[in-house]
């Protein structure tokens, strides 16, 4: 065992051996960012493309994103080109990495936190003259700082949230960031649908609970949904619950609906896609969610938002809600959502639809 852990460690080193490149970032002119892992992260990273474009106008930024993130993008004006990639399937994606080296790009941004062998053996392909990271733990005993394919690593503080972490990958820039708000471009047109579709319950307080997250284990449990809906009934009469859902699982939900037989509960209509939810979620009074997505959905549109998420307080400094008005409720669980206080969940839920009423 050891002796492949010396191995794999020496294919590291050679894997990331570079020679320094003169160049200096000021002038830059493409920048690449490798982003393609969820939804959420990719809302997080919205900041930092915003900052680098209001103070470099003139540079070309460019997303390397994957199937399911890259359309949170979609009408962003400070990106200029988008790539999908499939981290499960380099082979697949040699054609557009090939493509991306042709361009002889000058700089660019990877942002995992750990050593990933697919990104390193990406940014190989890619080869751009400059590459900046957040800072590493390392792998295989071979510390961040030994890899010398990395011209800058942005410092990883304790106690921050992601967003800012990311955000300081501009350092090298000389740009210190003046706003940290996520971005959401829906379109007019999915803007239209979502308020059609609410208008039915005009001058009432539409609350949307989402059910459950892209990990096992977050979940808000029938029987839970059910307390809840009932309670914040109970508190305030002139409500309407949408329930938030994956296309997939709308069958699902319509079934829940019935068997719950609740006329102030209705399931949302079909969001294909994620700017169809963030239209949906922009209409909305308040969101309830235990997603890390739809959490960074609603803060991006500063919704009052309502999270559920397990034991684990450094993932939740990580991926926090930033809307101005949040509560996040705790498990007593490290790895699922068992044990959350739903009565003081409902509470809170009740205090704010009164904040929203004044």
């Amino acid at each position: 065992m050891a002796f492949y852990k010396i191995l794999k460690a020496g294919l590291l080193k050679v894997l990331t051996n570079k020679d320094s490149v003169n160049f200096e970032l000021s002038e830059a002119e493409s920048v690449l960012f490798l982003r393609y892992d969820r939804i959420g992260d990719m809302i997080i990273t919205t900041p930092v493309f915003r900052e680098l474009k209001k103070s470099f106008p003139n540079i070309k930024i460019i997303v390397l994103a994957s199937k399911s993130n890259s359309d949170v993008l979609k009408n962003n004006p400070f990106v200029d080109e988008i790539f999908i990639n499939n981290k499960n399937n380099i082979f697949g994606d040699l054609f557009t990495l090939f493509v991306l080296r042709k361009r002889k790009l000058d700089v660019c941004i990877e942002l995992d936190h750990s050593v990933v062998p697919h990104a390193i053996i990406r940014l190989r392909i890619i080869n751009p003259k400059k590459i900046i990271s957040v800072s590493k733990d390392g792998r295989y005993g071979v510390s961040g700082n030994e890899l010398k394919m990395y011209d800058f690593y942005a410092p990883k503080q304790r106690n921050l949230h992601f967003r800012d972490i990311w955000l300081s990958t501009l350092h090298p820039f000389g740009i210190k960031p003046i706003n940290n708000c996520y971005d959401l471009f829906p379109s007019d047109s999915q803007d239209k649908v979502a308020k059609n579709f609410l208008k039915k319950y005009l001058n009432k307080i539409i609350i949307g609970i989402n059910l459950e997250g892209a990990v096992k284990g977050k979940k808000i449990q029938d029987d839970e949904l059910e307390r809840i809906c009932k309670g914040l009934k109970k508190d305030h009469n002139n409500i309407q619950i949408i329930i938030l859902s994956d296309p997939k699982k709308l069958e699902r939900v319509d079934q829940l609906i019935k068997e719950m037989g609740l006329s102030y509960v209705s399931s949302s209509y079909k969001t294909s896609k994620i700017l169809d939810v963030a239209a949906l979620v922009k209409n909305l009074d308040i969101v309830i969610t235990p997603d890390t997505s739809i959490s960074h959905i609603a803060s991006a549109l500063n919704k009052p938002v309502i999270t559920v998420h397990e034991k684990n307080q450094k993932s939740y400094q990580l991926f926090a809600p930033t809307s101005l008005l949040n509560k996040t409720f705790f498990s007593q669980k490290h790895n699922n959502l068992q044990g959350y206080d739903v009565q003081e969940l409902i509470n809170y839920t009740s205090h704010l639809i009164n904040k929203i009423l004044k």
